[in-house]
């Protein structure tokens, strides 16, 4: 498990190298202006799924990564 310094530092260069400087600020601006509720956000977020579907695609996922 990443530190929180990691995960951060880790989570700007994916921004950075897929959004380019000006839109991961941009992205980052509307992230702290926004009010957001990661809990309720996640709940409906896989809610036609259910565990043993998410676990096989979290595992396809991992495979694929590994290749």
């Amino acid at each position: 498990m990443l530190t929180d310094t990691e995960l951060k530092l880790k989570g700007i260069k994916v921004l950075l190298k897929e959004l380019g400087k000006v839109e991961t600020e941009r992205f980052i601006a509307l992230i702290k202006k926004e009010v957001f509720d990661y809990t309720e956000w996640q709940r409906s977020l896989w809610e036609d799924k259910d565990v043993e579907e998410l676990s096989r695609e979290a595992m396809e996922f991992r495979r694929r990564q590994k290749i």
